[in-house]
């Protein structure tokens, strides 16, 4: 099969192409600034044409969220991939301790939040980005537990779990907060003691 090496090579390549203007756009934004970048400075800096940044990247928002059909991706299979007799929740906490604990490490993560917190472009693509993540997690919860794709409670699943990289930002411990939702998830709210009164959790 000799095509297949050189398929391997194209694909690395664009692979290589997609992560260095992606790259350079973050560099140029945590510069000057969004709204300060142009598309071109963007193709200058990764030193490719601005016809081939289109060809990667369908405007300014997605540059800066690179990785969303990835993260996607792999959301999607915790679920539908996981080991026989792991249960849904057990993938889901198994996948946020693997691939959102580590980002609290990357030493842009602060400059990153602050960039799309203050630019209401990317605040925008980010919440729509977020939706479609959650409706794409609840429809795989739900066909893995046998239930209608439109089922509240597998959306609320995945909305939830979907919060935790925000729950995480506010000086948090990332593992402590991935424990704790999920433990609430598992045993359900549990109230303090001597706390006085009845526990309800919807007020």
């Amino acid at each position: 099969m000799p095509e297949t090496p050189t398929v391997g090579r194209r694909e690395r390549k664009k692979a290589a192409t997609r992560q260095a203007i992606a790259d350079a756009a973050l560099e140029l934004f945590l510069e000057h600034g969004f709204d300060h970048v142009s598309v071109r400075d963007i193709a200058e800096r990764a030193d490719v044409s601005t016809t081939t940044l289109f060809a990667h990247f369908p405007g300014k928002e997605s540059l800066v969220f690179d990785r969303e059909a990835e993260v996607e991706a792999a959301l999607v299979a915790a679920v539908r991939e996981r080991p026989p007799g792991r249960d849904v929740i057990d993938a889901l906490r198994a996948h946020a301790l693997k691939s959102w604990v580590s980002l609290a490490s990357d030493p842009r993560r602060d400059r990153f939040t602050a960039l799309v917190d203050e630019t209401p472009a990317l605040r925008e693509y980010g919440e729509r980005m977020w939706m479609r993540h959650a409706g794409a997690l609840g429809a795989a919860i739900a066909e893995e537990t046998g239930r209608d794709a439109d089922d509240l409670a597998c959306s609320a699943l995945a909305r939830f779990v979907l919060e935790i990289p925000a729950l995480a930002k506010g000086g948090h411990d990332p593992q402590t907060v991935v424990d704790t939702v999920f433990d609430l998830l598992v045993n359900g709210w549990q109230p303090q003691h001597g706390s006085g009164g009845t526990s309800q959790m919807f007020i």
